[in-house]
């Protein structure tokens, strides 16, 4: 047995994909495991279901016919939790409901010796509310594991406010020892991953509500900066129904918080039945569990008359080597970075609209990209100040660097840098309430969600001043509490200024 602790055999309750998939990742580092479900025959379906998938990787050459069998045999079924009682560990992986929880380790607690840790698989309940009417409640923690379970690298471990620091060090030990990435949150709604991605979805969700793009386009704009899927096609994997109920939870939870208010616009897709690719149409349309893909729009460009390149542009990543290809003819000039092609001025977005930002004047708002010579694609909202040719100019301009040009409504704060300061706000305001360190908080979006960099992170790269402007603008834009900056965040963007 490959485990560095004191655990020797671990008891999953529930034997559906989590339950099954967690009791894999036990047996495969060597534990002996009991499953146990209410209804026996999920219990021997998942049993069935497991040894047919080891049987095929054992035909296609992945596992010997040796190691299979060794495997199949350390998972056995138990008939009734008091099978359970010489377990060192017990993870549950049921529906979830308090109540269902409650009652389920308060019989664990008569069953199990006093030593056994008991954990819950939860990924939205407080683990202090399961604990509340245990006896020991300092056995009991969060063990939340993300789907499939022996794929997905992160483990969240989750402590109470009873929970001891050996209950604690002995779960993240043991989930390292399994090969994971094991992090550490307190017992806060949405812990760590679902509460920091809420905005993913949101700003995306939102910008659909206002009318700023399609869904096609809005996912490839965030694809295009190293996210795996766009927010419209991920939640139409994880379920509408599904991320609705979760964004939904962590609203509640948080007493009505604006910053997780969910959507209308995707209420409005549960409450049409477009699940996503399980109902076959959420944002998009699937046909043999592939979406139905429309084109993406390609504005027409022309050559500009006149460009001209204000300030000094290294503080973006690939830009100043970007700018560098153009082949035309382009005057440099002394001043904040910003391009004026043909009288429309292009500057990063800073939060506010371009029409508030230059009032009466044709302007475009640029979006943040993380290298701007490598990037597919530009995107860019339009003022109504804007004229059709002096549109096609910039675009033009783009266009001769071998940049793809998205055209989006003046839309504040834009997609990619609004979502990405939305996102690292949220992890300021994690760490703010203790809910984890940065660099767990960092761990768990790239290893739960697989973001490109962890939020933390890329804030710092960003530039926390730059991220607290454009979030005051959007406060100020909006008139909402849903984009006010963490005092955490300020305190990051106070400290980046005292060392310039």
């Amino acid at each position: 047995m490959s485990s560095s602790v004191n655990i020797q055999q671990v008891a999953v309750i529930g034997a559906g994909t989590m339950g099954m998939g967690i009791a894999q990742v036990a047996a495969q580092a060597g534990h002996g495991v009991r499953l146990y479900d209410t209804n026996p025959a999920q219990t021997a379906r998942a049993l069935d279901d497991f040894a047919s998938r080891l049987a095929s990787r054992v035909a296609r050459g992945k596992l010997s016919e040796q190691d299979a069998t060794a495997l199949r045999a350390r998972i056995s079924p138990a008939e009734s939790l008091s099978e359970l009682a010489g377990s060192d560990l017990v993870i549950e992986a049921i529906i979830e409901r308090l109540d269902i929880k409650q009652q389920l380790f308060a019989e664990l607690e008569g069953i199990c010796g006093e030593q056994c840790i008991l954990t819950s698989n939860t990924s939205s309940i407080s683990i202090t509310a399961i604990g509340a009417g245990l006896a020991r409640p300092e056995r009991l923690a969060g063990l939340h594991f993300f789907n499939p379970a022996p794929v997905m690298k992160l483990v969240e471990v989750i402590s109470g406010l009873a929970t001891t620091a050996e209950v604690r060090d002995t779960l993240l030990t043991l989930a390292r020892d399994w090969g994971k990435v094991a992090v550490h949150a307190s017992s806060t709604p949405g812990f760590i991953v679902n509460r920091i991605a809420r905005p993913y979805y949101g700003e995306t969700l939102r910008a659909l509500q206002e009318g700023v793009a399609t869904p096609e386009v809005l996912d490839t704009l965030m694809r295009s900066c190293g996210f795996p899927m766009g927010a419209c096609e991920l939640t139409d994997l994880i379920g509408q129904d599904v991320n609705f109920a979760v964004s939904s939870s962590v609203y509640r939870a948080f007493h009505d918080e604006p910053r997780y208010r969910p959507s209308l616009v995707q209420q409005a897709l549960v409450d049409a039945g477009r699940f996503g690719r399980k109902s076959g149409q959420g944002f998009y349309t699937y046909e043999a569990g592939k979406a139905v893909l429309t084109t993406l729009p390609t504005p027409v460009g022309q050559a500009p008359s006149q460009v001209v390149v204000f300030g000094d542009w290294s503080g973006l990543e690939g830009a100043d080597a970007l700018l560098g290809r153009y082949q035309g003819e382009a005057e440099r000039r002394d001043g904040s970075p910003a391009l004026l092609i043909d009288g429309v001025w292009v500057e990063l977005t800073d939060g506010r609209s371009c029409a508030l930002r230059r009032p009466g004047q044709a302007a475009m708002a640029l979006d943040w990209a993380d290298d701007y010579e490598s990037v597919s694609h530009i995107a860019l909202g339009v003022s109504a100040s804007c004229t059709e040719q002096q549109v096609a100019a910039v675009v033009g301009f783009f266009q001769s660097l071998d940049k793809q040009v998205i055209l989006l409504s003046d839309h504040p704060g834009m997609l990619v840098l609004r979502t990405i300061a939305m996102l690292v706000n949220e992890a300021a305001e994690a760490c703010l309430h203790q809910v984890a360190s940065p660099e767990d908080i960092d761990l768990a979006m790239r290893f739960g969600v697989n973001y490109p960099k962890g939020p933390v992170a890329w804030g710092a790269d960003i530039g926390y001043q730059r991220l607290l402007t454009l979030l005051d603008h959007l406060q100020a834009v909006y008139g909402e509490e849903k984009y006010r900056p963490s005092l955490q965040l300020r305190h990051w963007a106070s400290m980046e200024t005292s060392h310039d």
